[in-house]
């Protein structure tokens, strides 16, 4: 009967205290707040002696700075968010980012009056922008006064009572500020490129097994393609587009958008857009083909103008008395002492620009004679137009090339294949037209002897030792009698060389699979150029210059050394035998390259325009084609006659 209170005592001891305590504790729990925690987390006070940390260097209190929190959107790189971290300089100004200021822990000023800075803090709405996913918070680090901009007063609110740290100049900001809107400017063509995109986008749907079931969606996204094909246009910047391009713009996005709906299969789309790719480069490569046909076509055919002006001159020669028909000073033409030109040309007008750009800087133009070769269809209108155009006071001769009976098959080889069948057939049989890829060595002019002239100059100037030969695209610019005192040291052939590109070098012109190209060049050897050269009569006779010639193009009957031209078998007949004349004398490529640079051209002597856009057509390069016209005179009454006009 004794244990019976004892127990009962004991269990009031043990059990009275758990439910006391467990009543204060859910009292407790519930009078506490997360708000009131917050704020006695925040109004906990920092000690100012704090104590000494080994890995970093420590501040005194006194020199404590406020951290910053930054807070970075999607576009914000790592490479920024390192930086900062490693308290390198930021960006002030730089899109996507925004600064703002976390209350330093140390000021129990603002503490007190403003309550709890954590829960401004953690309260705070993300910054908003346009594209902006989601945002991203920098940890702490300690603050670069010079590099931070001011908060912006719609994200943070300026406490009272206090100076704000961060705050700029007024040049500072208004900096950062046209910063932050010279980022955020966009491209001049955005537009353009999206109208571009969306087209190529509506054509890979039009294309889709699982579209082309619905026909309403067909339907519309054809009539969408046509609506934006219109806006574009041939518009290559934003400020061509209509102002109604924006609807068109959302309108083909919302299309765009149901079409993936209705196909969302990834690999399906990837195996259209192959196929939209080889298609396209399919295209290119036609269209690059065409164009180079086109061209080499435009470059072979002679205006009606240029075509009219023989048939014009010729009528008006024969017309004259056979004295009218003589040119003075004829005297001069043998006389070694003066400055003698070779023009070998069918070409009137070219010929007459070559003459008088000539005359016109020649210093003394009576010491100067011009040797013009030209064949029989153009003999009678190439003398009618120097008769009635003399060059001042310098010496003129037109020959036919009829009248060098020497020069025949018998003698020459490159005359003999001219005329052999396998050449015809090479040049007429339509057949062989789409096997060869390099449709510039089918230029007729290959067929023509006058083009391999330049070979043969001892025999048609047997008396003279020194003569410029100059082609008829080149436009002369300064005086050219000095080139008849260049010392050409033994050499034969005095020429610029053109070894500034890869292009211009032995290997390019000559077929070194062949061992005996191989054995005897150096393919890297450095190319010159035809168009302007002083040819050494003298030593040409004296190292039998015309024989050389004649054994390479015996050996080449077959096309298998060098293709058809002149330049490949002159690299290899004054092979050792040219010396390399300044730049400056002979500037080339005028034809073919429009970055040929101005202060090139005012340097230059001569200024060769060789390629296909020769300036009397219409595919000359037009920057340059006044160098030209200049030297032409369209009030002569022939020119009128047949319209010619600059």
């Amino acid at each position: 009967m004794s244990r019976k209170p004892v127990l009962v005592l004991l269990c009031v001891t043990v059990l009275a205290p758990i439910v006391l305590y467990t009543d204060r504790l859910s009292s407790f729990s519930n009078s506490i707040s997360i708000n009131d925690f917050v704020e006695e987390g925040a109004n906990l006070n920092l000690s100012n002696e704090g104590e000494k940390l080994h890995a970093l260097p420590q501040e005194s209190s006194d020199a404590l700075k406020e951290p910053i929190g930054v807070v970075y959107f999607d576009n914000s790189s790592n490479s920024d968010q390192i930086s900062a971290l490693n308290g390198r300089e930021l960006s002030p100004g730089r899109s996507g980012e925004h600064k703002s200021r976390v209350l330093s822990a140390a000021d129990e000023g603002d503490r007190t009056e403003n309550g709890s800075v954590i829960a401004q803090v953690t309260s705070k709405d993300s910054v908003k922008d346009d594209g902006l996913q989601k945002s991203k918070r920098e940890p702490d680090f300690p603050e670069k006064k010079s590099e931070q901009t001011p908060p912006k007063t719609e994200s943070r609110k300026q406490l009272p009572g206090r100076e704000s740290r961060n705050a700029k100049p007024a040049d500072k900001q208004s900096s950062a500020t046209a910063n932050r809107q010279s980022s955020n400017t966009p491209f001049p063509d955005a537009r353009v490129r999206q109208l571009r995109d969306q087209l190529i986008r509506a054509k890979v749907y039009l294309g889709l097994g699982s579209t082309k079931t619905n026909p309403h969606f067909i339907k519309e996204l054809r009539v969408r393609i046509r609506e934006v094909q219109r806006a574009l246009g041939d518009a290559t910047k934003d400020s061509d587009l209509p102002k109604s391009v924006n609807e068109k713009m959302k309108a083909m996005e919302q299309l765009l958008a149901k079409g993936k709906q209705i196909q969302d299969d990834c690999s399906a789309v990837i195996k259209k857009l192959r196929a939209m790719l080889h298609s396209t480069e399919e295209q290119l490569r036609v269209h690059k083909k065409q164009t180079l046909f086109l061209t080499q076509l435009a470059a072979k055919t002679l205006p009606k103008g240029l075509h009219c002006l023989p048939l014009r001159l010729s009528t008006e020669y024969y017309s004259l008395s056979p004295s009218q028909q003589q040119f003075p000073n004829q005297e001069k033409l043998e006389d070694p002492k003066l400055y003698h030109y070779a023009l070998f040309s069918d070409n009137i007008l070219a010929a007459a620009v070559v003459v008088n750009s000539t005359v016109i800087h020649a210093k003394n133009a009576a010491n100067h004679v011009f040797h013009i070769v030209t064949d029989r269809l153009n003999y009678a209108a190439m003398r009618m137009w120097f008769i009635a155009n003399p060059p001042g006071k310098a010496t003129i001769q037109v020959q036919n090339i009829e009248e060098f009976t020497w020069l025949n098959a018998s003698y020459s080889p490159v005359l003999k294949q001219l005329g052999s069948q396998s050449m015809i057939d090479y040049y007429f049989r339509a057949h062989r037209a789409s096997s060869d890829a390099n449709l510039k060595y089918r230029n007729p002019k290959y067929l023509s002897i006058l083009n391999h002239l330049r070979f043969y100059l001892p025999e048609i100037f047997p008396k003279l030792d020194k003569v410029v030969f100059l082609d008829d695209d080149i436009v002369v610019k300064k005086d050219l009698t000095g080139l008849w005192s260049i010392n050409l040291k033994g050499k034969v052939n005095g020429a610029v060389e053109t070894c500034g590109e890869n292009f211009h070098r032995f290997d390019r012109y000559l077929n070194f699979s062949n061992p005996l190209i191989a054995k005897n060049f150096d393919p890297h050897a450095c190319g010159w150029a035809y168009g302007m050269n002083v040819f050494d009569l003298s030593e040409w006779r004296k190292q039998k210059i015309t024989e050389i010639y004649h054994s390479w193009q015996k050996l080449n009957h077959d096309r298998t050394l060098w293709k058809l031209g002149t330049l490949p078998p002159g690299l290899i007949t004054f092979w050792n035998r040219t010396f390399a004349l300044d730049r400056s004398w002979h500037v080339l490529g005028l034809g073919y390259n429009p970055n040929v640079s101005q202060k090139d051209i005012e340097r230059a002597a001569v200024i060769h325009y060789n390629g296909n856009m020769k300036p009397w057509l219409e595919i000359g390069i037009p920057k340059f084609r006044n160098n030209w016209s200049r030297f032409v005179d369209y009030d002569q009454v022939y020119l009128r006659d047949c319209n010619l006009n600059p």
